[in-house]
């Protein structure tokens, strides 16, 4: 990321009536984060850019990050940076709550969620989202060829995220987004064995939405999901 893209250089934050300048600035950062000008995943600016950015002092910057870093929006990483985990307070409190649920409650929030993102990706998929899903078919049968459980459970994750992506439906893919940690939570049982056991399912995932086919997309989720539930 380049990060001296956001937020643009601007003059000081004036604060409201009765806010403070830390308040102001703080919904600056607010403001990149959830307009996407800071990926989630992505390094935000240093101190130093931040502060000739917004024209404030370090204090300031300082106690507007760390507001940040208590809602859960950005984490530090020492000697690496202060990167992005969320774009808004919803995806904190979904996530969250998420973890919390049982593993049965988990995959049937799964399937209502990925059955619907697939219908409507089959519908609103353009040339863009073709490349992305393909790329991450490649890399989930790729990833179940190794026994790195993380890598299965991650690489099967993006692609049904990529799904979640071509729908260009952002408050879906924001709460996609706030469910990830549920979904690599109840998937870990599920990637243990020597084959793929859904494998064709997947390919048939990503023909349906590719070639335009909404209710084949959401059967295969079905495929993929239902089994798992019975199981729960």
């Amino acid at each position: 990321m380049n990060t001296s893209e956001a937020p643009p250089a601007r003059a000081t934050p004036s604060p409201r009536p009765g806010e403070k300048l830390t308040d102001a600035v703080t919904a600056r950062f607010h403001e990149a984060i959830e307009s996407g000008a800071w990926p989630v995943g992505e390094r935000i600016p240093v101190e130093s850019e931040l502060m000739a950015q917004v024209g404030a002092g370090r204090n300031t910057v300082r106690e507007a990050i760390q507001s940040l870093v208590q809602a859960g929006l950005v984490r530090r990483h020492q000697g690496r940076g202060t990167y992005v985990t969320a774009r808004s307070a919803l995806v904190i409190s979904v996530a969250r709550r998420a973890t919390s649920v049982d593993r049965r409650d988990g995959l049937e929030l799964r399937a209502a969620l990925d059955g619907a993102a697939a219908a409507i990706a089959a519908r609103r998929r353009d040339d863009d989202d073709v490349a992305a899903l393909e790329a991450a078919l490649v890399e989930r049968t790729r990833a179940w060829r190794s026994a790195d459980r993380a890598a299965r459970v991650s690489a099967d994750v993006a692609l049904h995220r990529a799904v979640a992506a071509a729908t260009h439906n952002e408050l879906l893919l924001e709460l996609y987004d706030g469910l990830v940690p549920l979904y690599e939570e109840v998937l870990t049982a599920d990637v243990d064995h020597d084959e793929d056991p859904h494998s064709a399912e997947h390919e048939r995932l990503v023909r349906a939405v590719v070639e335009q086919r909404p209710d084949e997309a959401a059967s295969a989720v079905t495929s993929i999901l239902e089994p798992l539930i019975d199981d729960a």
